[in-house]
């Protein structure tokens, strides 16, 4: 790499946005992170991307003259794409967590291509933004028609720094309806709607398509490089350590796993199964439940480590998370609750955090991971989550990852691999099962309870809401 060759990764969630410096030799000189702001405007809820902007070109122009900065990249949450007319918005960046208008939803709908075609299941708000970008078409056409480009959220930021606009195929491909993985192309929405012109060419992940020039003084141009999409950057990152037969599990605002082992036919598109696209263009079997939100939902903002303790006498007391707390995932269609007793502080976090092993036992069950287990993310931070998983699933071992930042990981290894290096080492520590008294009895009562044999059918239920 160059004399400047440290390397700027802006990893963008959706709750929080983290800007993270890597050496040359993989390790973090610096990080720092700040929540975006999402907004109304004329009824709908958009981001502020011009106060992210700032943030991030202030963080960066530090970044540059403290660390000789030489690279910027961008890993992204999905679901998320921006509109863009030459240099500006033509109409602001929207929040993913809101439904098209009621009576103009199965008109959107209607238009979503078969899952067969897509591997992309129809599901709620805007978590396939096909379903966005045809409700700005129907409801503000000229947003559409102004547009020379439709970018997807990792790709926006790779233009505002470098001025050049691309597309990028693990984004496109992440459950949005645009994309056929099949054909390595996109799907019918694309062109029977007319947007195949406004998709700029593809670039890979990593790729460097311009430069940014920072402030005046120590600063110079930054190579700046076409971004990625977070949880398969994840999964690149853990294949470029040497995992080759595993299931990534990839946790923060949504738990993403993903197990190329599974075969595309067993994905069930009613379960908020999908083929996600890696960065090369091949197809991930993967499954989904937002539970890094549905945990702090359920928790009740509890931010320490769960102890042995509180779990045991959550078990004991017979105190049960029931799906589902969030929209999408597995169980989709019934409202979250607790049964049992309630409880509060540790203990309700403790309830909260084996549902959300529940959750993800039973979704490693569904997308058939039979080999090795990757955790990586925002719930190795709860305590004991790896520890759990490995106890409920004794013939698969269980790796829990050091970093719990896997996306800035895989993002800052495909700036490294366009110099030709790698490196980062394989980190992770195998996770020792937790023999907690009465751990799979609670699965098995958990399963009855949330009626796994009949996941499509919703029940009303009278439990006490916590």
């Amino acid at each position: 790499m160059t004399s400047r060759n440290a390397v700027a990764v802006f990893d963008l969630g959706k709750t929080n946005s983290k800007l993270f410096v890597f050496g040359a030799d993989g390790s973090i000189l610096a990080q720092t992170r700040t929540k975006p702001q999402w907004v109304e405007h004329d009824g709908i809820r958009v981001l502020d991307d011009e106060a992210l902007f700032e943030w991030m070109t202030d963080t960066l122009r530090q970044a540059v003259d403290d660390y000789a900065v030489g690279h910027v990249m961008f890993s992204g949450h999905g679901c998320t794409f921006a509109l863009v007319g030459g240099d500006h918005l033509t109409h602001p960046i929207l929040d993913y967590e809101q439904d098209p208008p009621e009576a103009l939803a199965p008109h959107v709908d209607m238009l979503a291509p078969v899952f067969s075609e897509t591997y992309s299941p129809k599901l709620p708000l805007g978590f396939n933004y096909g379903r966005h970008i045809l409700w700005l078409e129907t409801t503000r056409p000229d947003s559409l028609s102004k547009a020379d480009a439709i970018l997807a959220y990792p790709q926006f930021w790779s233009w505002k720094f470098s001025g050049r606009k691309v597309s990028e195929v693990s984004y496109i491909g992440c459950h949005s309806h645009l994309w056929a993985p099949l054909k390595q192309d996109f799907s019918s929405l694309v062109d029977g709607q007319g947007w195949r012109a406004k998709m700029p060419e593809f670039a890979r992940a990593g790729a460097v398509i311009g430069s940014w020039r920072g402030s005046e003084g120590k600063s110079a141009d930054v190579k700046v490089h076409n971004g990625v999409h977070d949880s398969n950057s994840a999964l690149y990152y853990y294949r470029s350590l040497g995992f080759d037969d595993f299931t990534l599990v990839s946790t923060g605002t949504w738990v993403v796993i993903f197990n190329s082992a599974c075969p595309l036919d067993a994905l069930d598109e009613h379960r908020d199964m999908l083929a996600n696209v890696t960065v090369d263009g091949k197809p991930a079997p993967t499954i989904r439940f937002m539970g890094g939100r549905e945990y702090d939902l359920a928790g009740g903002g509890w931010t320490k480590p769960v102890s042995l303790e509180a779990l045991s006498r959550v078990i004991a007391k017979g105190v049960f998370g029931l799906p589902s707390f969030a929209p999408g995932g597995p169980m989709q269609g019934v409202e979250g609750r607790f049964v049992g007793p309630q409880v509060e502080g540790e203990e309700r976090a403790a309830a909260a955090l084996l549902y959300v092993v529940m959750m993800t036992d039973l979704s490693l069950d569904l997308i058939r991971s039979e080999h090795s287990i990757v955790i990586d993310g925002g719930l190795v931070k709860t305590g004991l989550f790896a520890e759990l998983l490995a106890e409920l699933r004794p013939t698969q071992e269980v790796y829990s990852s050091t970093t719990a930042e896997g996306s800035a990981f895989g993002a800052a290894a495909l700036v490294f691999e366009t110099v030709g290096q790698s490196p980062f080492e394989n980190e992770t520590k195998r996770a020792t099962p937790l023999p907690l008294f009465g751990l799979r009895a609670y699965r098995q009562a958990w399963r009855s309870l949330a009626e796994i044999e009949e996941p499509d059918v919703a029940r009303p239920r009278k439990e006490f809401h916590a």
